[in-house]
């Protein structure tokens, strides 16, 4: 987990991932219970909601996983992202690279890209040259890029990703919250891969578990 107070101290160890619930998942081990619960889905969908950084090395290394994960969902299943700074400017403007490029429609084709600019090439994405150089590299349009980052519907998305992130008091990333209402964890797993996998494991049972809970039409 990647805490506020503690993040110099545990950029090298693993970021959280909370907890599941299931048919054969232990509360308080493999999920806790969002408190108080927050809307889930509509009209019978079940939403999946991943608080993350591209700032964060341990939701890179996730990122692959959840990838695959998100592409064998049901078609009942919405995934949203909401990334959070913990106060960082430099994760507050890695977040707004996210919305900006999930307003553009171009999140799900370049988020591994930004994940591996950051944390393989180590570039600073969140300074404007080295961002609009970065951009370029990719074909994106600079100006268009640029004017939506300026736009208030932009500053109005970011305001609400850390009001969000309050609201469901995320504590470090990432962390799954399914339906509103249930947050996976690694069930003490030691090793952040196999961690990973086990999150993934509870959080397919929650979602089954989500989904039985929906009113029968």
């Amino acid at each position: 987990m990647l805490r506020r107070s503690l993040f110099k101290l545990l950029i090298a160890s693993a970021c959280i991932a909370a907890a599941p619930l299931s048919f054969a998942l232990d509360a308080g081990k493999d999920y806790n219970l969002l408190q108080p619960a927050q809307p889930g889905g509509t009209n019978g969908q079940i939403e999946v909601i991943e608080f993350f950084s591209y700032g964060c090395p341990h939701c890179a290394a996730f990122d692959p996983k959840l990838t695959k994960w998100r592409a064998a969902q049901g078609k009942d299943v919405v995934f949203k992202r909401v990334p959070v700074s913990f106060g960082r400017p430099e994760w507050a403007a890695l977040g707004r690279l996210y919305l900006t490029l999930n307003a553009m429609g171009l999140s799900d084709k370049y988020d591994s890209k930004v994940f591996d600019g950051v944390h393989k090439e180590y570039l600073k994405l969140n300074d404007e040259k080295v961002r609009n150089d970065w951009l370029t590299k990719e074909g994106i349009d600079v100006k268009k890029f640029n004017d939506t980052w300026r736009s208030f519907g932009i500053e109005t998305a970011a305001r609400r990703a850390d009001q969000m992130a309050e609201t469901y008091r995320v504590q470090g990333v990432p962390m799954l919250v399914i339906d509103g209402k249930y947050v996976p964890s690694d069930s003490g797993v030691k090793g952040e891969e196999a961690g990973h996998s086990r999150v993934l494991v509870n959080s397919e049972q929650l979602v089954a578990k989500a989904r039985a809970e929906k009113p029968k039409k």
